[in-house]
């Protein structure tokens, strides 16, 4: 296997024209729907997975491009069951350090006693949230990051169409508790295929948080029936994307709130 490439070289400006489209479409999202705006304090989910990590570059490395400044920090929830190597620890606070992004690990239960044992994707998607609006709350954020990209939102829709009966899937901006706080999702329109080549070439410092349902859940098993029908027509993702209107996931200009 070739050595990685560190990526401090991205950091350092040595960005390849991909990994430039890349930054650049996930700006093109920020800007269509106003996900983060001059002043804005963003708060990353971050799992240590690599859509998460790339989130965090794309982020990082766009602030020095533009005429507009934003805060970034990062929060790792790290479940006491299944917890994240030592050295991981410290490969992960290296690298949000390097994209000058204040990072935090907090280490917390993933089967809650109010679970009462049961568990399923649901309740640990639901305790995660829990945990992240708790810590935004705790430090007056308004706008949480999340990684999903095009994948995911092709996957929501799938899942919901055939097994829920509702053309709905997961909003580029999401609003919670009255518009006090936003889930923003800046890869909406990045495909899975990009983040995986970022973290195939350079050392991002991703490790896969422990799921034993990784492997069975729906959206496992609808990865493959979308790359099926990628095959019959390359643009699949984009066409279940923009067959959904996004017209009210957009946030209001801030003198406009």
């Amino acid at each position: 296997m070739d050595e990685k490439t560190p990526y401090t070289a991205l950091i350092n400006g040595e960005i390849p024209p991909w990994v430039m489209r890349f930054i650049k479409g996930t700006g093109k999202a920020i800007n269509r729907y106003r996900m983060i705006q001059s002043g804005d304090d963003v708060l990353i989910a971050a799992s240590g997975g690599k859509d998460s990590l790339a989130l965090a570059l794309a982020l990082s490395l766009r602030r020095k491009w533009l005429p507009v400044t934003y805060t970034l920090r990062a929060l790792m929830i790290n479940w006491i069951e299944h917890p994240i190597p030592e050295e991981y620890r410290e490969k992960l606070e290296a690298y949000f350090d390097a994209l000058d992004i204040a990072f935090t690990i907090k280490d917390e239960p993933q089967f809650p006693t109010s679970f009462h044992d049961d568990f399923n994707c649901y309740l640990c998607a639901r305790n995660r949230r829990r945990i992240l609006f708790t810590y935004a709350e705790e430090t007056d954020t308004k706008l949480i990051a999340m990684g999903h990209h095009l994948d995911d939102l092709a996957e929501t829709t799938m899942m919901n169409l055939c097994f829920r009966a509702s053309f709905s899937t997961m909003l580029p901006v999401q609003e919670f508790f009255n518009g006090k706080m936003h889930i923003i999702r800046p890869l909406i329109e990045t495909r899975e295929s990009v983040t995986r080549r970022l973290a195939e070439l350079y050392d991002l410092p991703v490790i896969k948080p422990v799921c034993p349902y990784d492997q069975t859940n729906v959206r496992a098993r609808l990865k493959p029936v979308i790359q099926e029908l990628s095959h019959i027509d390359k643009l699949t993702r984009e066409h279940i994307y923009n067959a959904h209107d996004f017209s009210s996931s957009i946030l209001p200009e801030k003198g406009n709130q």
